[in-house]
């Protein structure tokens, strides 16, 4: 009966720890909405790559088995599979870089893609800066 309470106890402390970091990283990426396009970005092509890359290595696995293939690709599958432990740490190593790159972006572009717009600016105007002849507003039928 241990060995239940200490798996339940390990995953409660894994998914608070979890919730708590991905609450730190959404509430960074949402600040911006470059930083956000960048991010989520990063992170779905860190994922789609891990997707292809575990799905082509057990797709293989599963049909050099089937198939009694030998050689050179189905050996690599039968590595991977016998070394699952060192891919997930690979594909933690993966999330982390990809995190890092999604983070230093924006420090190391040389000036911002787009340039920031005041809401209370005009298409003629856009940074806002011009001042007003007052055409612009409604006058007021009270």
């Amino acid at each position: 009966m241990v060995f239940p309470a200490l798996f339940a106890a390990g995953m409660t402390l894994m998914d608070t720890t979890d919730g708590v970091l991905m609450l730190g990283a959404y509430d960074w990426a949402f600040a911006d909405p470059i930083r956000k396009l960048r991010y989520n970005l990063t992170i779905t092509s860190v994922s789609v790559a891990i997707a292809l890359l575990v799905g082509a290595v057990e797709t293989l696995d599963l049909v050099s088995d089937r198939l009694r293939l030998r050689g050179a690709l189905p050996a690599v599958a039968a590595h991977f599979d016998r070394h699952l432990g060192a891919v997930g740490f690979g594909i933690l190593l993966l999330f982390v870089i990809g995190w890092f790159v999604s983070v230093n972006a924006p420090r190391n572009s040389r000036a911002a893609p787009y340039p920031r717009i005041d809401p209370g600016s005009t298409a003629a105007d856009p940074a806002g800066t011009a001042p007003s002849s007052g055409r612009d507003r409604v006058p007021d039928r009270s």
